[in-house]
């Protein structure tokens, strides 16, 4: 009962000192505030970040893999027997050859820059392109909302069929009027709407669109675009997720087979696998923020030291003040945890505003560049132990002090 008395009372004698104080108080929540909010503020926008690529990836596939062609930058090692360009029939023949049960697509990103016209409405010139065959939509992770996608038969006859997202039906069909069944405009060719996709949102945060797109089969896209030369990209999704690695050194032998490269030939194509990328960018975040938390904790230890320093200023100024309660039978252990208390109190108090100022931050960059929301709890959870550590650090010393001035000379301090 005493116990609780006591604390009662420091505390309110600790709050009681911090109104006394505002300015001085402010001040030093305001240095702890800034450590906290940047590192709280750049770990949320990390962690925004790192859930939009990750949800990003997964159009790769789950379980799955690429083939792309390889990006060549200057000379390459070695003899290259092709160039980096994957033709539509070396594509095709790996998958009628591809020996191990597997979802495989043919797909071409034919770019954007692409506009898509019904009766008066028209799209700006910023949607994306893409030919698929009847296994793209499932193995970029792609989903119908209305609608259906286009057959086997459909994607090699080339079909004028399409299959568009949501942001382009909203953009040509403002009125909530069906696009299934309508013959729209896109890049100067008449398409059949046969699909509208559920939404995707932006796409790896950096702000493209993919509700934005229109997909039309392979062999469509081919006979609509005969000038251009876009590489073909190969997805496999094995049937069963044990045997990825050994799907992906048999597409990788295969591959090499159908481009007739040697067993001294490098390969001019890349393979990659969706749960190595997500890793690889993954491990690249954590770099990032081990060195914003660095930051962060410097920022927060400047904040330490400046709340000692004015801790041991606030026991200079009231040496009389603490003579006096010392006279009227305040222990030293009374004292003592009254400037602790404060020190805490203060640190937490900056150390709250400086957690809800960081998330606000963090969220709102992610949100600039196409993020999504989050709530960094572990690090929420950390920055209030960290205050919790700068507040007790800071405020044992000055405590210490106070608790052991004579109160004989505390009361003729002046």
């Amino acid at each position: 009962m005493k116990l609780g008395i006591f604390f009662r009372e420091n505390i309110r004698l600790s709050l009681a000192s911090i109104r006394n104080n505002r300015l001085r108080s402010i001040l030093t929540m305001a240095i702890i505030a800034i450590g906290i909010m940047s590192l709280v503020g750049i770990v949320t926008a990390i962690e925004s970040i790192k859930a939009s690529i990750t949800e990003s990836f997964a159009s790769l596939g789950t379980g799955g893999f690429s083939i792309r062609n390889q990006q060549l930058y200057g000379m390459g090692w070695g003899r290259n027997r092709n160039d980096n360009f994957i033709t539509y029939d070396q594509a095709r023949e790996f998958r009628d050859r591809f020996p191990i049960p597997s979802s495989v697509s043919l797909s071409m990103n034919l770019g954007s820059g692409v506009t898509a016209r019904y009766k008066s409405e028209k799209s700006n010139p910023n949607l994306w392109l893409w030919g698929m065959d009847e296994n793209g939509l499932r193995n970029s992770s792609l989903e119908i909302a209305s609608g259906r996608n286009f057959s086997r038969h459909e994607a090699e006859m080339g079909n004028r069929v399409i299959v568009i997202g949501s942001g382009v039906a909203d953009l040509l069909f403002p009125d909530g009027e069906t696009p299934l069944g309508k013959v729209i405009n896109v890049a100067g060719g008449q398409y059949e709407v046969i699909g509208v996709l559920a939404s995707k949102g932006s796409g790896m945060g950096m702000g493209r669109n993919d509700d934005l797109r229109v997909i039309m089969p392979i062999m469509t896209a081919r006979a609509a675009f005969p000038y251009m030369r876009v590489s073909t990209a190969v997805s496999v999704i094995p049937e069963d997720a044990r045997l990825l690695e050994m799907a992906a050194s048999e597409a990788e032998g295969l591959f090499r087979t159908i481009r007739r490269l040697g067993p001294a030939d490098e390969s001019d194509f890349a393979v990659e696998r969706s749960d190595s990328l997500a890793a690889m960018l993954a491990e690249n975040m954590a770099t990032v923020t081990m060195v914003a938390s660095l930051v962060g904790l410097i920022t927060l230890l400047g904040a330490a030291v400046g709340l000692m320093n004015i801790m041991l200023v606030s026991v200079s100024e009231r040496t009389r003040e603490i003579g006096t309660r010392m006279a009227l039978g305040a222990k030293p252990r009374m004292i003592r945890e009254q400037f602790l208390f404060e020190s805490i109190i203060v640190s937490q108090m900056g150390g709250f505003c400086g957690i809800v100022l960081g998330i606000l931050c963090g969220n709102l960059i992610s949100v600039l560049t196409g993020g999504v929301f989050v709530v960094p709890w572990l690090w929420i959870f950390i920055g209030v132990a960290l205050c919790l550590a700068v507040g007790v650090g800071s405020g044992y010393l000055p405590a210490r002090r106070a608790a052991a001035l004579d109160p004989v000379e505390a009361l003729r301090y002046e």
